[in-house]
Protein backbone atom coordinates (compact mmCIF):
# COMPACT_ATOMS: atom_id res chain seq x y z
CA UNK A 1 0.00 0.00 0.00
CA UNK A 2 1.48 3.63 -0.68
CA UNK A 3 1.96 5.50 1.51
CA UNK A 4 -0.99 8.49 2.24
CA UNK A 5 1.97 11.19 3.59
CA UNK A 6 4.06 11.26 0.58
CA UNK A 7 3.92 14.33 -1.22
CA UNK A 8 1.19 13.10 -4.15
CA UNK A 9 0.48 16.49 -5.32
CA UNK A 10 4.01 16.90 -6.84
CA UNK A 11 2.89 14.39 -9.53
CA UNK A 12 0.54 16.17 -11.06
CA UNK A 13 2.83 18.78 -11.09
CA UNK A 14 5.48 17.40 -12.49
CA UNK A 15 3.48 16.09 -15.81
CA UNK A 16 2.26 19.81 -16.02
CA UNK A 17 5.83 20.80 -16.11
CA UNK A 18 7.25 17.94 -18.53
CA UNK A 19 4.18 18.84 -20.97
CA UNK A 20 4.98 22.46 -20.97
CA UNK A 21 8.50 21.87 -21.46
CA UNK A 22 7.92 19.19 -23.99
CA UNK A 23 5.98 21.75 -26.20
CA UNK A 24 8.87 24.23 -25.84
CA UNK A 25 11.60 22.08 -26.16
CA UNK A 26 9.52 21.31 -29.60
CA UNK A 27 9.31 24.80 -30.90
CA UNK A 28 13.26 25.66 -29.54
CA UNK A 29 14.82 22.68 -30.89
CA UNK A 30 13.48 22.37 -33.67
CA UNK A 31 14.82 24.97 -35.27
CA UNK A 32 17.74 25.40 -33.32
CA UNK A 33 18.78 21.82 -34.59
CA UNK A 34 17.86 22.46 -38.40
CA UNK A 35 20.26 25.78 -38.16
CA UNK A 36 23.00 24.07 -36.40
CA UNK A 37 22.77 21.36 -39.09
CA UNK A 38 22.14 23.42 -42.53
CA UNK A 39 23.61 26.55 -41.58
CA UNK A 40 26.93 28.42 -41.79
CA UNK A 41 27.46 31.45 -39.69
CA UNK A 42 29.68 33.51 -37.48
CA UNK A 43 29.38 32.09 -34.10
CA UNK A 44 27.86 28.83 -35.10
CA UNK A 45 30.35 27.26 -32.49
CA UNK A 46 29.40 29.26 -29.65
CA UNK A 47 25.94 28.31 -30.58
CA UNK A 48 26.16 25.00 -30.71
CA UNK A 49 28.43 25.18 -27.20
CA UNK A 50 25.85 26.84 -25.18
CA UNK A 51 23.30 24.13 -26.52
CA UNK A 52 25.31 21.40 -25.34
CA UNK A 53 26.58 23.40 -21.93
CA UNK A 54 23.56 22.02 -19.97
CA UNK A 55 25.14 18.19 -20.45
CA UNK A 56 28.56 19.37 -19.17
CA UNK A 57 27.94 21.63 -16.54
CA UNK A 58 27.09 21.56 -13.17
CA UNK A 59 23.40 21.70 -12.93
CA UNK A 60 23.25 23.86 -9.71
CA UNK A 61 25.53 26.42 -11.24
CA UNK A 62 23.54 26.76 -14.54
CA UNK A 63 20.25 27.25 -12.17
CA UNK A 64 22.62 29.95 -10.20
CA UNK A 65 23.34 31.90 -13.27
CA UNK A 66 19.84 31.38 -14.86
CA UNK A 67 18.96 32.88 -10.75
CA UNK A 68 21.06 35.89 -11.35
CA UNK A 69 19.51 36.36 -15.24
CA UNK A 70 15.88 36.08 -14.51
CA UNK A 71 15.26 36.88 -11.16
CA UNK A 72 13.30 40.31 -10.43
CA UNK A 73 16.88 41.72 -9.59
CA UNK A 74 18.32 39.61 -12.55
CA UNK A 75 20.56 41.61 -15.25
CA UNK A 76 17.67 40.53 -17.87
CA UNK A 77 15.43 42.01 -16.29
CA UNK A 78 16.64 45.39 -14.27
CA UNK A 79 15.97 47.40 -17.50
CA UNK A 80 11.98 47.21 -16.85
CA UNK A 81 9.95 49.26 -14.29
CA UNK A 82 9.93 47.26 -10.69
CA UNK A 83 6.27 46.50 -11.21
CA UNK A 84 6.62 45.10 -14.94
CA UNK A 85 9.08 42.68 -13.90
CA UNK A 86 8.05 38.93 -13.99
CA UNK A 87 7.52 36.38 -11.40
CA UNK A 88 9.46 33.90 -13.17
CA UNK A 89 11.98 32.22 -10.01
CA UNK A 90 10.21 30.42 -7.22
CA UNK A 91 7.29 29.10 -9.53
CA UNK A 92 5.73 26.96 -11.92
CA UNK A 93 7.71 29.35 -14.50
CA UNK A 94 10.27 28.67 -13.20
CA UNK A 95 10.86 25.16 -13.04
CA UNK A 96 9.56 24.94 -16.89
CA UNK A 97 12.78 27.32 -17.59
CA UNK A 98 14.70 24.64 -15.55
CA UNK A 99 13.34 21.58 -17.15
CA UNK A 100 13.44 23.29 -20.93
CA UNK A 101 17.12 24.19 -19.91
CA UNK A 102 17.80 20.85 -18.97
CA UNK A 103 16.63 18.92 -21.75
CA UNK A 104 17.14 21.09 -24.88
CA UNK A 105 20.46 19.58 -25.77
CA UNK A 106 18.79 16.15 -25.51
CA UNK A 107 16.53 17.68 -27.84
CA UNK A 108 18.72 19.32 -30.29
CA UNK A 109 21.40 16.79 -30.98
CA UNK A 110 19.26 13.69 -32.74
CA UNK A 111 17.52 16.21 -34.36
CA UNK A 112 20.31 18.05 -35.39
CA UNK A 113 21.98 14.54 -36.50
CA UNK A 114 18.69 13.55 -38.47
CA UNK A 115 18.95 16.82 -40.60
CA UNK A 116 22.43 16.64 -40.81
CA UNK A 117 22.29 13.41 -42.19
CA UNK A 118 19.86 14.38 -44.49
CA UNK A 119 20.40 13.29 -48.57
CA UNK A 120 21.04 16.70 -50.32
CA UNK A 121 19.76 15.36 -53.81
CA UNK A 122 15.93 14.97 -52.13
CA UNK A 123 16.07 18.93 -51.34
CA UNK A 124 17.29 19.97 -54.40
CA UNK A 125 14.37 17.76 -56.73
CA UNK A 126 12.15 19.42 -54.59
CA UNK A 127 13.79 22.99 -55.16
CA UNK A 128 13.87 22.37 -59.07
CA UNK A 129 10.10 20.72 -58.77
CA UNK A 130 9.51 24.51 -58.12
CA UNK A 131 9.20 24.05 -54.50
CA UNK A 132 9.97 27.19 -52.26
CA UNK A 133 12.53 27.16 -49.18
CA UNK A 134 9.91 27.03 -46.31
CA UNK A 135 8.07 24.05 -48.42
CA UNK A 136 11.07 21.83 -48.48
CA UNK A 137 11.57 22.47 -44.86
CA UNK A 138 8.02 21.45 -44.35
CA UNK A 139 7.53 19.12 -46.47
CA UNK A 140 11.02 17.33 -46.92
CA UNK A 141 12.86 17.71 -44.33
CA UNK A 142 10.68 17.69 -41.28
CA UNK A 143 9.32 14.70 -42.44
CA UNK A 144 12.47 12.79 -42.89
CA UNK A 145 13.87 14.34 -39.71
CA UNK A 146 11.17 13.12 -37.88
CA UNK A 147 12.29 10.15 -35.58
CA UNK A 148 15.22 12.27 -34.98
CA UNK A 149 12.57 15.01 -33.38
CA UNK A 150 10.54 12.16 -31.92
CA UNK A 151 13.65 10.86 -30.17
CA UNK A 152 14.77 13.82 -28.66
CA UNK A 153 11.86 14.54 -27.23
CA UNK A 154 11.61 11.42 -25.47
CA UNK A 155 15.37 11.79 -24.10
CA UNK A 156 14.25 15.66 -23.65
CA UNK A 157 11.09 14.69 -21.37
CA UNK A 158 12.94 12.05 -19.02
CA UNK A 159 15.41 14.61 -18.46
CA UNK A 160 12.89 17.00 -17.60
CA UNK A 161 10.70 14.90 -15.21
CA UNK A 162 14.35 14.57 -13.25
CA UNK A 163 16.03 17.48 -12.87
CA UNK A 164 17.05 18.49 -9.71
CA UNK A 165 20.00 20.81 -9.98
CA UNK A 166 18.47 23.64 -11.37
CA UNK A 167 14.86 23.19 -10.25
CA UNK A 168 16.30 23.94 -6.84
CA UNK A 169 17.43 27.54 -8.05
CA UNK A 170 14.56 28.68 -9.81
CA UNK A 171 11.94 26.75 -8.64
CA UNK A 172 12.36 27.26 -5.02
CA UNK A 173 11.80 23.72 -4.02
CA UNK A 174 8.09 24.77 -1.65
CA UNK A 175 6.25 22.18 -0.75
CA UNK A 176 3.13 21.97 -2.39
CA UNK A 177 3.71 24.84 -5.00
CA UNK A 178 7.14 23.72 -6.34
CA UNK A 179 7.90 20.37 -5.73
CA UNK A 180 8.22 18.06 -8.09
CA UNK A 181 8.30 14.44 -8.04
CA UNK A 182 12.52 14.52 -8.34
CA UNK A 183 12.68 17.27 -5.78
CA UNK A 184 9.82 15.15 -3.55
CA UNK A 185 12.40 11.81 -3.67
CA UNK A 186 15.32 14.54 -2.56
CA UNK A 187 13.15 16.04 0.56
CA UNK A 188 11.72 12.65 1.63
CA UNK A 189 15.44 11.48 1.39
CA UNK A 190 16.79 14.22 3.71
CA UNK A 191 13.68 13.49 5.87
CA UNK A 192 14.45 10.15 6.66
CA UNK A 193 10.94 8.81 5.29
CA UNK A 194 12.46 6.17 3.25
CA UNK A 195 8.95 4.60 2.40
CA UNK A 196 7.82 7.57 0.60
CA UNK A 197 11.12 8.20 -0.93
CA UNK A 198 11.02 4.18 -2.41
CA UNK A 199 7.17 5.06 -3.53
CA UNK A 200 8.00 7.91 -5.58
CA UNK A 201 10.73 6.70 -6.58
CA UNK A 202 9.07 3.62 -8.33
CA UNK A 203 6.48 6.02 -10.16
CA UNK A 204 9.68 7.75 -11.46
CA UNK A 205 11.20 4.20 -12.79
CA UNK A 206 8.17 3.74 -14.01
CA UNK A 207 7.82 6.74 -16.02
CA UNK A 208 11.62 6.20 -17.13
CA UNK A 209 10.92 2.77 -18.14
CA UNK A 210 8.11 4.26 -20.54
CA UNK A 211 10.12 7.09 -21.66
CA UNK A 212 12.78 4.12 -22.84
CA UNK A 213 10.18 2.04 -24.56
CA UNK A 214 9.29 4.36 -26.36
CA UNK A 215 13.08 5.37 -27.24
CA UNK A 216 13.87 1.65 -28.30
CA UNK A 217 10.29 2.00 -30.97
CA UNK A 218 11.71 4.81 -32.20
CA UNK A 219 15.44 3.75 -32.63
CA UNK A 220 14.11 0.91 -35.03
CA UNK A 221 12.84 2.27 -37.58
CA UNK A 222 15.88 4.72 -37.77
CA UNK A 223 18.09 1.94 -37.82
CA UNK A 224 16.27 -0.11 -41.31
CA UNK A 225 16.21 3.58 -42.32
CA UNK A 226 19.80 3.99 -41.65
Amino acid sequence: MLPETCAWTSFPLTLKVMGWSVLLQLALGVPLAWVLARCSFRGKALLDALVTLPLVFPPIVIGYVLLLLLGREGWLLTWLPQDWRPHWVFSETGLVIAAVVAGLPLMVKPAQAAFAEMDDSLREVAATLGARPWQVIIKVELPLARLGILAGLVLAAGRSMGEVGISLMLGGNISGRTETLSLAVYNHVLGSEADCANALSLVLAGLAALAFFLLRKFERPMAKTG
